[in-house]
């Protein structure tokens, strides 16, 4: 089910799925299944992406350091650091599947 427009060729090529596998402005994007060039999401993404991921690690530093003084946080802990390291990984790619415009890659990859 593509429902997402190709911003190279115009034509729908991208699901949600393929969209969320896109990435950010730095990586290398998914092709196109009409014209083959590279897409990524744009310029919001990646600054969602860095405000997410600056909050995440800050509640993982202050969870860390507070977990000690209270004995219900500190008995779970590691779960709630597994569960943030799990959400800064899934939820930015939900958010990419449906919220950010799709780009033309500009990344330059080198020839092998």
């Amino acid at each position: 089910m593509s429902i997402y427009t190709c911003p190279n060729c115009g034509k729908k090529a991208f699901g949600p799925a393929t969209k969320a596998m896109a990435g950010r402005m730095n990586s290398k994007g998914k092709p196109c299944q009409n014209c083959g060039k590279l897409c990524v999401n744009g310029q919001g993404a990646t600054i969602f992406n860095f405000i997410f991921s600056t909050i995440g690690i800050i509640a993982m530093f202050t969870i860390f350091l507070i977990a000690p003084k209270f004995e219900f946080l500190s008995y779970y802990e590691v779960p709630i650091q597994f569960g943030i390291v799990i959400g800064l990984i899934v939820i930015p790619r939900i958010i990419f599947a449906f919220c950010f415009k799709l780009h033309p890659s500009i990344r330059i990859e080198p020839m092998s």
